[in-house]
């Protein structure tokens, strides 16, 4: 249900998929690129559906100048040592709606309401002090963190450029986003070189690039069990569980690192009819 172009949610397949049993719909942020939550809101207000999204990617991001966090019935973020912005592990739940504000406070304190009633279903779900001054600490530098992220991704813009079958997924200029993920879509048929034959090149030259999604929600456990089919319903999930890449980037990495990751990559796809069959046939390195 994705759609190819921003690879979130395709409103236009939702309604087909409403059953009786239907209780909301769980839009993804993906990349920090908003969903369109207009048209979402729209299908859930029509279906007395709940709304609710996974912002996990969208910390500081925007929608039509509105900082995400605000929208649907709640909007959950990540906070895990992977992001940008980190308390070493937990999240966030932002919402508008007080009794369910309430309910999220009891539920993160084992159900308890005062001191020793319990009134729902709970888990120790609060963040440690440690965390919470890791978060503290990260948000005074949260603006340099963007800073580096962006001149990361303009590195990148510039060093893939023209590389036939590789497109970079950009960001919507007039929207404020966090810039923490570098993502490449590979055409194989006119790249002339598969995603996955490029992650092993990377990965022979100590390039940590990434399958994201890789293989799919759908193709995991417990999916994989309860919807053998998944497949033939999602047809552009599966598309880009084959096509996208993700690459290094964050404080750590330097443009002339970018630089020496995106030659690489363009002599991988130069001279892939040479490399592969080094690939297939199990060199321990390629040297570029």
């Amino acid at each position: 249900m994705w759609t190819p172009r921003t690879h979130n949610i395709d409103p236009s397949k939702i309604e087909n998929l409403i059953t009786p049993r239907t209780t909301g719909i769980l839009g993804v942020h993906v990349w920090g690129r908003a969903c369109d939550i207009e048209a979402l809101s729209g299908i859930a207000r029509k279906h007395n559906l709940k709304l609710m999204f996974d912002a996990a990617h969208a910390f500081a991001c925007t929608h039509q100048g509105q900082v995400i966090g605000g929208f649907g019935d709640a909007e959950v973020f990540s906070f895990h040592a992977t992001k940008f912005f980190n308390t070493f592990e937990g999240g966030a739940i932002t919402t508008n709606n007080d009794e369910l504000a309430q309910r999220i406070r009891n539920m993160r304190n084992f159900g308890f309401a005062g001191l020793d009633t319990v009134i729902d279903l709970g888990i120790n779900g609060k963040m440690s002090e440690i965390s919470a001054a890791m978060g503290l600490t990260s948000l005074e530098s949260l603006d340099e963190f963007i800073a580096v992220n962006y001149r990361n991704y303009c590195a990148y813009r510039e060093g893939l450029a023209g590389i036939p079958g590789v497109e970079l997924v950009e960001y919507e200029p007039r929207e404020r986003n966090n810039y923490q993920y570098i993502v490449i879509e590979i055409d194989e048929q006119t790249a002339g070189m598969s995603r996955d034959i490029l992650v092993k090149i990377l990965h022979a030259e100590n390039v940590r690039a990434r399958r994201y999604f890789y293989p799919g929600v759908h193709q995991m456990e417990p999916y994989r069990s309860y919807f053998p089919n998944a497949r033939l319903v999602l047809p552009e999930t599966e598309k880009l569980t084959q096509k996208v890449l993700q690459l290094p980037t964050g404080t750590s990495v330097s443009t002339s690192d970018i630089q020496i990751i995106c030659d690489m990559i363009r002599f991988a796809f130069e001279h892939s009819r040479d490399i592969q069959p080094l690939i297939s046939g199990n060199r321990e390195k390629i040297k570029a």
